[in-house]
């Protein structure tokens, strides 16, 4: 079996890794942790900016990617069979897209649980997830968290 967990590396990521450490110890299953980082500029159209600024996004996607192979190293120490991706785009998209590529068998994913006004204008990405993808998806609550 293959898992499929995405992680936002908020405050609540430790406890969607550690619902998905579980369910993957006893499934055996082999895991796939997802950061999905945000576009380049150049991506969705706008220029580049000064050089500052592309030295801040790159060590941005730098430190987003310690993190990432941080946990997954945090899952082999385990026993687990894990590997880190950490890939650029929209989320919910990007999310589905890497499970189909995968064959993922389910996905997991954190819920902010965010205010209704929010969820009106933008929606959620679990939300979104959840409605378009063709494998179970496993959604961890996080919203108690403050």
């Amino acid at each position: 079996m293959k898992i499929l967990v995405s992680v936002d590396l908020s405050d609540s990521t430790a406890e969607v890794v550690e619902k998905a450490e579980a369910l993957a110890k006893a499934l055996s299953a082999e895991v796939w942790l997802l950061h999905v980082g945000a576009p380049n500029p150049d991506f969705v159209g706008y220029e580049a900016g000064p050089q500052s600024m592309r030295n801040f996004v790159a060590e941005t996607f730098r430190e987003e990617h310690r993190q990432v192979q941080a946990i997954a190293e945090q899952y082999r120490q385990m026993g687990l069979t894990a590997t880190a991706l950490l890939i650029q785009g929209a989320t919910a998209e990007t999310i589905l897209k890497e499970a189909a590529k995968l064959d993922v068998s389910l996905i997991v994913i954190g819920s902010h649980g965010r205010g209704m006004m929010r969820q009106l204008l933008v929606g959620s990405v679990s939300e979104d997830v959840i409605r378009k993808s063709p494998v179970p998806v496993l959604v961890v609550p996080t919203h108690h968290r403050g």
